[in-house]
């Protein structure tokens, strides 16, 4: 069977080529019969022009009668069909191996397995009924199969999709978005679990300036840098970076009392360091951070702000006290 698609046509199915005038005799059938075992019956002609069809089926059904093989073999085929033929399906071969699947299931019970008369530019030719069906098979499986696929890289697409919108673009960082779900979940879980939750906001030293001298690549290239050496100091799954806007950073710690948030941000500032990316307006001369750590347990409904408004009073803390150091907030301490 050739390979089958959606829009496959009968045209492109094995088709059967046994034409026979009416004027023929039944013995001729039979003959044809016998050497082709697979031949579904005969197309019949009158003068060259489409008259009728008689199946297999209905000539062993006729010549298995009493007297069939007298009263048929030697007559004209004319004769056979008024008592053996039934009313052809003729569909055109460009019709769709669905349409005319659907189109035989609809027949009464008695000629569904009827053959049908597929009719070509110049020529009629005969398909098995049951070779219909199996392509049609074939086709919806292939069909099935075609949307399964279709659904799975529908899946794969909105998971990028989902994972884009939470992306932010220059770092490939978790965004501001994902940071806030994230904050919210966690801040819910670990309510119920009484366990802490640990926030750290960090902040570029002096990056206007930063900017302003190299330009806004290189500005890009130092984020990217800054991002890429927070990740680093970052270990464990849970834990989430984001770019929390411009040139701020949050890390969320779940799971991570006081103590251990401190030294997480203590390791965030010595891989920043190892950096060196120099900066002429910073007093040190290199690109530093400025990190404020809040630490609390989750309650109640209250929501994640509190941790937040605490994390950003202990970052503008450690501006206020010189930049480039670790401030854990007191209230949260």
């Amino acid at each position: 069977m050739p390979e089958l698609s959606q829009n496959s046509t009968l045209q492109e199915l094995s088709l059967h080529n046994c034409q026979m005038e009416v004027e023929q005799v039944g013995i001729e059938v039979a003959r044809a019969f016998e050497a082709n075992r697979l031949l579904p019956g005969a197309i019949l002609t009158e003068g060259g022009q489409f008259f009728g069809l008689i199946s297999r089926q209905r000539f062993l059904e006729q010549m298995s009668r009493p007297y069939g093989l007298e009263l048929f073999l030697k007559r004209p085929l004319k004769t056979l069909h008024r008592f053996a033929g039934k009313e052809a399906l003729v569909v055109p071969g460009t019709m769709a191996i669905t349409e005319a699947a659907s189109l035989a299931l609809e027949r009464s019970p008695d000629l569904l397995y009827e053959p049908l008369v597929v009719k070509l530019s110049n020529c009629y030719r005969l398909l098995d009924a049951q070779q219909l069906l199996v392509s049609q098979s074939k086709i919806l499986k292939l069909t099935t199969q075609l949307l399964n696929q279709l659904y799975r890289d529908l899946e794969t697409a909105n998971q990028e999709l989902e994972r884009l919108a939470c992306l932010d673009a220059l770092t490939q960082l978790a965004n501001r978005r994902r940071f806030d779900q994230y904050l919210d979940r966690e801040w819910h879980r670990l309510a119920r679990e009484g366990i802490s939750l640990s926030l750290i906001l960090c902040d570029v030293d002096y990056f206007k300036l930063y900017n302003d001298t190299y330009g806004h690549q290189a500005g890009d290239r130092c984020l990217q840098a800054v991002a890429k050496a927070i990740c680093q100091a970052v270990k464990r799954p849970a834990d989430l970076v984001a770019r929390y806007g411009g040139e701020e950073f949050a890390v969320i710690l779940p799971n991570t009392g006081a103590t251990g948030a401190v030294q997480v941000a203590k390791i965030i500032q010595a891989e920043i360091q190892a950096l060196e990316i120099a900066h002429p307006h910073s007093p040190c001369g290199f690109v530093r951070l400025s990190i404020g750590v809040a630490t609390t347990v989750p309650f109640g409904n209250a929501g994640a702000s509190h941790l937040i408004l605490a994390a950003d009073a202990a970052l503008y803390a450690a501006k206020k006290q010189g930049r480039d150091r670790v401030v854990l907030s007191p209230s949260m301490s």
